[in-house]
C-alpha cells in the first residue's frame, strides 16, 4: 500500500512541477509581451500564470495529504525535455507571434505530460481533479493555438 501511495504522490509531483514550468512560461511571456505590447495579451498570460500556480498547489495539498513532500518547482531533470523549458531562456526581444508560438509548444508539452499521468491509475477523487485540470489546459491550449494562426494570418 505504501508503495502504491509513492507513485501516487510522483504522479501529483510530476503535474505540480508541469504547473510551475507553465506558471514561470506564461509569466515570462507576460514579461517578453512588455508594457509597450498587447495588454490583453499580457493580462492573458498572466491570466493563465496565476491559473497554473492554483493548480500546483491544489496538487501540492493533494501530495501533502497523502503525507507526501510536494514539489516546489518546476522539473530539473536534464532528460526531461519540455517546450517551457526553452522559452523561459530566451524571452527577451521576442515578437508578440514568436511569444505565441513558443507558449504553444509549452501547452502541448503540458497537455502531453498531463495525458501520461492521466493513463496511470490514479485514485478517483484525484482522477477527477487532474481530470478537471487537464480540460482547462486544454482550452488555455486552444486559445493560444487560435491566437497563432491569427498572428500566422497577419
Amino acid at each position: 500500500m505504501a508503495e502504491i501511495n509513492e507513485e501516487v504522490i510522483g504522479r501529483l509531483n510530476d503535474l505540480v512541477e508541469t504547473c510551475k514550468d507553465a506558471e514561470e512560461g506564461f509569466r515570462s511571456a507576460a514579461k517578453a509581451v512588455g508594457e509597450e505590447g498587447d495588454s490583453e495579451l499580457r493580462t492573458l498570460f498572466n491570466t493563465y500564470a496565476q491559473q497554473r500556480a492554483r493548480f500546483a498547489a491544489e496538487l501540492q495539498n493533494e501530495v501533502l495529504r497523502r503525507g507526501g513532500d510536494p514539489a516546489k518547482t518546476g522539473h530539473v531533470s536534464a532528460a526531461f525535455h519540455r517546450g517551457w523549458m526553452s522559452f523561459k531562456t530566451a524571452v527577451t526581444g521576442r515578437t508578440e507571434a514568436s511569444v505565441i508560438a513558443d507558449c504553444q509548444v509549452g501547452e502541448q508539452a503540458a497537455l502531453r505530460n498531463y495525458e501520461s499521468v492521466l493513463k496511470q491509475n490514479l485514485p478517483s477523487d484525484l482522477l477527477a481533479i487532474a481530470e478537471s485540470q487537464y480540460s482547462e489546459i486544454r482550452i488555455a491550449h486552444d486559445r493560444i493555438r487560435a491566437l497563432e494562426r491569427a498572428f500566422k494570418a497577419g
